[in-house]
């Protein structure tokens, strides 16, 4: 089951101009790739969540840089870039009573979508999505987009 997760990386950081720059200036540095992220701000400060191709020295990066960072088990759910795709999602987690707390998506070359989930039981999600047939990311996933 914990093949099924990817890690995600949150970032606690100032909002202000030149905070993502900062942090993209170090992933570049370490060689680390974002696959895709989001920006919540929240008054004086925001919160950056990325998928990137190597977690574990992404966390350390910015951890060692002063930053404050926490890592998530997420789930990225393959979708056809069709309209309808986000909603049978939705339903099918939604009939099994499992919240979807946020999430965010990303198209690529291949005309597929992908969804990056965070839920409220994701043991309950990865089985209800395989039930489903609906396929999941795993890191080698990840590292290979």
């Amino acid at each position: 089951m914990e093949d099924k997760m990817i890690k995600q990386i949150s970032l606690f950081a100032e909002n202000k101009p030149g905070r993502l720059a900062s942090v993209s200036d170090k992933f570049k540095g370490a060689g680390i790739n974002i696959r895709a992220f989001t920006i919540a701000e929240a008054g004086d400060f925001g919160i950056i969540r990325m998928v990137v191709d190597d977690p574990d020295l992404a966390h350390k990066v910015l951890h060692d840089s002063g930053f404050t960072v926490s890592e998530t088990n997420v789930l990225g759910v393959e979708m056809e870039d069709v309209p309808g795709q986000l909603g049978m999602i939705a339903e099918v987690l939604g009939e099994r009573d499992i919240n979807i707390d946020y999430a965010y998506a990303f198209v690529t070359r291949t005309e597929k979508a992908f969804l990056i989930v965070r839920v409220n039981d994701i043991r309950g999600a990865v089985k209800v999505l395989d039930d489903a047939k609906i396929k999941l990311l795993d890191m080698s996933d990840v590292q290979n987009l």
